[in-house]
């Protein structure tokens, strides 16, 4: 073959090589083109201090550090209404990219215990980033060492006499506290505050006998000698094995149905954008927080806080809220904590 027809043979097949590629890579390389143009606004539904709160300002400075893009957020707390403020502006602001809002379980529980016009359906699932954790905590300077000899305590005392402090009404703290009255007998007065930090910060001051903070929430006094974890509401023992404390880490905190108090229950950490958002703004938030969760000071995150590291998208994402949202339907059903 003569050197003129191998070189235009060759010219050709890398020329439909590259049209191929091309014809590919097109439809993601659009896809992936959208940025925001402007500030993302970062909408957590709960107080300042909590775990959502954390866990967002966490997502704002490793964003920023590592420059995940060219647009800065500004993370805002709308906390009022048990977080109806924060998922209404989100409802009312369909088609905008540029706004993002961080979930807990009262992704559920507002709407069902306040009549709020607002469901899960109406945001845009994005980012399953995490589970959350909940520990019954005691101050350290009480006598109780279980969770078993907590309960019994609190039976013993009778009705209303121990006090439970909590973030909000008949959101998760709550519904945790009314599972634990149902399961064991024991009443208490439930007292609620704006965030989980309000929340520990109670339990430090010995003006409540118990939280079930996240551990997140309740870690830095923890390690300062002020709170005692009874037992996690998980089926399994949390994975994380670092020492905390000079003596525990958070693999060494029993399940609570070891200590006899058959109660479980994970929070969502989840994002949403609002509805009526085009695949290439999911796409992008997608693949931030995908930048996000690679990085160091996320692990450090999820260490310390002993978060569940479930992370979910698409189709399954939607459908683990939808099964969790049935869950709370029941949950909440058998405390009568639904609006009539």
């Amino acid at each position: 073959m003569e050197p003129f027809a191998l070189s235009f043979r060759v010219g050709v097949f890398l020329l439909s090589c590259a049209a191929l590629y091309g014809a590919a890579a097109g439809p993601l390389m659009a896809q992936q083109s959208w940025q925001p143009s402007k500030t993302v606004e970062f909408i957590v539904p709960a107080g300042t201090g909590g775990g959502a709160d954390q866990m967002s300002r966490a997502i704002q400075g490793i964003v920023a550090k590592y420059k995940l893009m060219k647009q800065s957020m500004v993370v805002i707390n709308k906390a009022g209404g048990a977080g109806s403020e924060g998922f209404l502006d989100v409802k009312n602001s369909k088609g905008d990219p540029h706004k993002i809002i961080i979930t807990l379980s009262n992704l559920f529980t507002t709407p069902l215990a306040t009549n709020t016009p607002f469901n899960w359906r109406d945001l845009t699932p994005v980012q399953m980033l995490a589970l959350d954790q909940f520990v019954l905590w005691v101050n350290a300077d009480s006598p109780y060492k279980s969770a078993k000899e907590y309960i019994e305590a609190a039976k013993k005392a009778g009705p209303n006499k121990f006090k439970m402090a909590g973030t909000g009404a008949k959101q998760e703290d709550q519904i945790i506290t009314a599972a634990i009255e149902q399961k064991t007998g024991a009443k208490f007065i439930y007292v609620p505050f704006k965030g989980g930090g309000d929340v520990a910060v109670q339990l430090v001051g010995k003006h409540a006998d118990s939280t079930v903070n996240n551990p997140i929430e309740a870690m830095a006094h923890w390690r300062g000698g002020k709170l005692r974890p009874l037992c996690v509401f998980d089926p399994k023992r949390m994975p994380y094995k670092t020492k905390v404390t000079d003596k525990m880490a958070w693999g060494d905190i029993p399940t609570c149905k070891e200590g006899g108090l058959d109660v479980d229950y994970l929070m969502l950490r989840g994002i949403f954008m609002p509805a009526d958002v085009k695949p290439e703004h999911v796409a992008f938030y997608i693949d931030l927080f995908k930048k996000v969760r690679a990085t160091p000071e996320w692990q450090d995150l999820m260490a310390r806080g002993a978060f569940n590291q479930t992370a979910l998208t698409g189709k399954e994402y939607a459908d683990w809220v939808a099964r969790e949202e049935a869950r709370h339907v029941a949950l909440m059903k058998a405390a009568g904590f639904i609006a009539k």
